[in-house]
């Protein structure tokens, strides 16, 4: 019995705010952002939209194409999570209207935890082959303005149907796993943005891939050789080429690649920005709708979180999987966006920090919104 992921849908904010006017306003070279990070946009979020909503927008064509029978869990991995006690998967399965018989979880590690939520959910099928598990990797990427983070935010979810015989990608048995406790990325309790040291975490995203590669093969994990392509978390899109070009060196002997295993990996992750738990499987979307055909190619998969956790897995792409895809779906989204200027990030980037009971105005695109807080209750609408 093969298992994995049957279908694959992402949204994003519905606000763009172009890097080229933030280097402007700084005053230096938009190839600092355009090359030497390589992004071009981040995505934002309106006053009323959030975690939740974008899941609900990147699960509505799953739903739409299958239905909910057999969903029996809802597994949802985010690091900014809307309530420190209720699952942010909890308001989703509210909006969506889903059955009463359905476990619902929030993961958190980083950007790592949709991985696991993947992990998790192959297990309770292979459990239980007839059972579906909807996982949901949805993150608002948040930094200090003026701080070296900041031209790296963005937002995005990405929803996935895992499942028996899947249409898309068959998930391979076998995991690399390395596990540090450092502190390169965090954020405290009393705070709503992160708090970085980039070159050490870079660093620690380096050596985690090295750990992780090494415990895949000695595994059993597949040859290298073997490996079409690798979909990476892209805290900037270049953190892909740095990878990599590790990976490279420590997996062969030092001879000249013979295939780009990027190639069709960083499309979307350069226009929306950084997306956390979303990213890895941002790259993945990215590469099924922008690269060629590769069904019974294998593809690899390095997931990282800071703190720090690492995994690198592979799987193989299902004969046919380019009919299950939506042509346009995600890159019409990008197009739609609202573009604002300079002044009005600053606004809404000190606003997202309200307290206390507030309604939002009616500004995003989707069909379910976050309409504010009253005596402390999230309120979501269905439009």
């Amino acid at each position: 019995m093969s298992i994995g992921i049957h279908d694959i849908s992402a949204a994003t904010g519905s606000l763009v705010f172009p890097l080229a006017d933030l280097a402007d306003h700084q005053g230096i070279d938009v190839g600092k952002y355009h090359r030497g990070i390589g992004q071009t946009e981040m995505s934002l979020t309106t006053e009323d939209e959030d975690i939740v909503t974008m899941a609900a927008r990147a699960v509505a064509p799953i739903i739409e194409r299958h239905g909910t029978d057999g969903i029996r869990t809802i597994v949802f991995a985010t690091e900014s999570g809307v309530d420190q006690s209720k699952s942010a998967g909890v308001f989703l399965h509210g909006v969506l209207g889903l059955p009463n018989n359905v476990r619902v979880v929030e993961l958190k590690e980083a950007c790592y935890s949709a991985t696991a939520a993947l992990q998790f959910a192959l297990g309770i099928v292979a459990r239980r082959p007839g059972e579906r598990v909807l996982v949901i990797a949805s993150d608002v990427a948040r930094y200090e303005l003026e701080s070296s983070g900041e031209a790296t935010q963005g937002a995005a979810a990405v929803a996935m149907l895992v499942s028996e015989d899947p249409s898309v990608l068959e998930i391979e048995p076998v995991s690399g796993l390395w596990t540090d406790d450092v502190m390169d990325f965090w954020r405290p309790n009393d705070r709503s943005t992160a708090l970085v040291d980039g070159r050490y975490s870079v660093q620690v995203y380096l050596e985690a891939l090295e750990g992780a590669w090494n415990d895949y093969r000695e595994g059993g994990g597949a040859d290298y050789s073997t490996i079409s392509r690798v979909c990476y978390h892209q805290p900037f899109t270049r953190m892909a080429a740095k990878a990599q070009q590790r990976l490279d060196r420590i997996a062969t002997d030092g001879s000249a690649p013979e295939v780009d295993r990027l190639d069709g990996t960083t499309q979307y992750n350069a226009r929306i920005g950084n997306s956390y738990t979303a990213s890895i499987y941002l790259a993945f979307l990215s590469l099924l709708d922008n690269g060629p055909d590769l069904a019974g190619e294998r593809i690899g998969f390095f997931s990282y979180g800071s703190g720090a956790v690492g995994e690198f897995f592979a799987g193989t792409l299902v004969s046919g999987y380019k009919e299950q895809l939506r042509a346009g779906h995600l890159d019409g989204m990008l197009e739609e966006r609202r573009l604002i200027g300079y002044e009005d990030y600053r606004l809404r980037h000190i606003a997202f920090d309200r307290v206390g009971d507030f309604a939002t105005a009616d500004e995003s695109t989707g069909d379910v919104r976050f309409a504010g807080v009253t005596e402390h209750k999230r309120l979501y609408e269905r439009r």
